[in-house]
């Protein structure tokens, strides 16, 4: 089952480490990516840049309201996504949990787990209607 994880951060932390800090934490990181993916665990995951590039898309009063950042305001920011193929939710835990990131200190990093919803039945649904 694959299970959608959303890695949050907090960027003040980040920028109190070191430039070797930040180096071996990455590297950290990326080997244990580099051992999902050698156990076929890592089904796909995107790194994300500073909350201050995004955008956020809202409907207000019958259209499309853009506005610059971040929905949340939080110290915290979804830093990536990564796609995690796990038997189930437990296993899904006990594989993130070892995610270096996690070590990043109190209020550093966090991960969101959530299951993929399978939308195939929907779309074909959809399809039937004419919609799809």
């Amino acid at each position: 089952m694959k299970y959608i994880c959303l890695g949050y951060m907090n960027e003040e932390i980040w920028k109190t480490l070191s430039e070797s800090e930040r180096n071996n934490f990455m590297d950290d990181c990326f080997a244990y990516d580099d051992e999902l993916r050698k156990n076929g665990h890592f089904a796909g995951g995107e790194a994300l840049q500073d909350a201050r590039n995004a955008i956020t898309l809202r409907w207000s009063n019958h259209h499309v309201s853009v506005t610059d950042g971040p929905f949340a305001e939080t110290k915290e920011q979804i830093g990536g996504i990564m796609i995690l193929e796990a038997t189930d939710l437990n296993h899904a835990i006990r594989l993130l949990s070892k995610h270096p990131s996690l070590r990043l200190g109190q209020g550093g990093s966090s991960w969101e787990i959530r299951p993929a919803a399978d939308l195939t039945a929907l779309m074909e649904d959809s399809k039937h209607r004419g919609k799809g």
